[in-house]
């Protein structure tokens, strides 16, 4: 496929024309980069190594765009990987299990050092209390039980 060093033979598809109107709509930066990328190769005739250098780009990471569009189109070209992320201290069955714990009337906890125990020792799940209190309180918006105070009478 490569021709000489820096030159690669793309067949594009689509017009210019076709990647213009496209370019028109697309909002998401990365997509609008890679459509602009055809754009230059296709209408301006660019070499791949030109095309980079206007968008600012490494040619690898041109090369890499086009190999995608080789294998599927624009489709393949544009298609948006989401990235897993940080997995989360107490995972999702702690999470649930901890729910239910908390909607149970007979299991409620005063404190969220209870909760930080329970954890712990029912399933053996390490968390700082910041993190534990901001899972509660904030994504499963629970309320800790009040301790049962008594009415003193006088």
């Amino acid at each position: 496929e490569t021709l000489m060093s820096g030159i690669t033979h793309i067949e594009i598809r689509e017009s210019a024309e076709e990647l213009q109107a496209l370019l028109q709509t697309e909002n998401h930066p990365s997509a609008k980069e890679r459509l602009q990328a055809l754009y230059l190769i296709r209408a301006e005739q660019l070499t791949v190594s030109a095309a980079a250098q206007v968008l600012g780009k490494h040619r690898g990471t041109l090369q890499r765009w086009l190999a995608r569009y080789r294998q599927g189109g624009l489709p393949h070209l544009l298609a948006r990987s989401a990235s897993p992320g940080r997995p989360r201290i107490i995972p999702d069955w702690a999470v649930r299990c901890l729910q239910k714990q908390l909607q149970d009337p007979e299991g409620g906890f005063e404190r969220y050092t209870q909760i930080q125990q329970w954890l712990r020792t029912q399933l053996g799940v390490e968390a700082n209390y910041a993190t534990v209190h901001h899972l509660v309180r904030y994504r499963l918006q629970a309320k800790l039980k009040g301790p049962q105070r008594r009415l003193q009478s006088h």
